[in-house]
């Protein structure tokens, strides 16, 4: 699809990742994830749920050792860190914090505008639609790279701010066995792209949703 949103066209600048994880992590919800196709259009979607993982903590790939596997995750911030889970799933994180420090944030869902709703709801999802794989591991962040991420747009930020309720939903991190108890893991209340709601949050009708339009 064809963005005629400028935006869209300009990534995050790099000083957005130069924070630790766990101030990127919900920042990132409401960005836009572009990936500009052969054709020379543009595949995008609103990034609704993240995770954060920092070196500290056992939960995260850098936490015992640098490895050849891990190396992009030690920095420096605003690169994708692409991992193979359970041997067959691609997962999306974009590297944050400082150089020689393994941190970052997994992208866990989108919702794409005039997609099915749960297209992209979940990492390997999210990287199978959007064609990503190792090959995209090191890359910046960046539009000379053909995958970039954007700022949120001028209608998500206002609803973001005008909400009566908490927008984002924070939670324990899910799919780890270490590390639970850190909630490091936000979602968008108002959408219905989420991989897992917390218990007790209700999913929001089609009718009450939020979903992207057209940019």
């Amino acid at each position: 699809m064809t963005s005629t949103d400028s935006a869209i066209h300009k990534p995050l600048p790099p000083s957005f990742f130069a924070r630790p994880a766990e101030d990127v992590a919900p920042k990132l919800i409401g960005c836009r994830l572009v990936r500009r196709l052969a054709d020379g259009c543009l595949l995008w979607g609103v990034i609704v749920e993240t995770e954060a993982y920092c070196q500290s903590e056992p939960a995260c790939h850098g936490h015992r050792r640098r490895s050849p596997s891990n190396e992009t995750l030690f920095g420096p911030p605003g690169r994708f860190y692409v991992y193979v889970s359970y041997g067959m799933h691609h997962c999306v994180n974009v590297v944050t914090g400082r150089d020689d420090w393994a941190n970052g944030v997994l992208l866990r869902a989108a919702c794409l505008p005039g997609e099915p709703e749960r297209v992209a709801a979940g990492p390997a999802l999210l990287a199978r639609r959007f064609g990503i794989d190792r090959s995209h591991d090191a890359r910046g962040v960046d539009p000379s790279e053909g995958l970039w991420l954007a700022p949120r747009d001028a209608d998500l930020q206002h609803r973001l701010e005008s909400s009566p309720q908490p927008p984002l939903v924070q939670t324990g991190r899910i799919g780890i066995s270490q590390g639970q108890e850190l909630p490091w893991r936000w979602y968008l209340r108002s959408s219905r792209s989420v991989s897992r709601r917390a218990p007790g949050d209700r999913t929001p009708s089609r009718q009450e949703a939020w979903t992207p339009g057209e940019a």
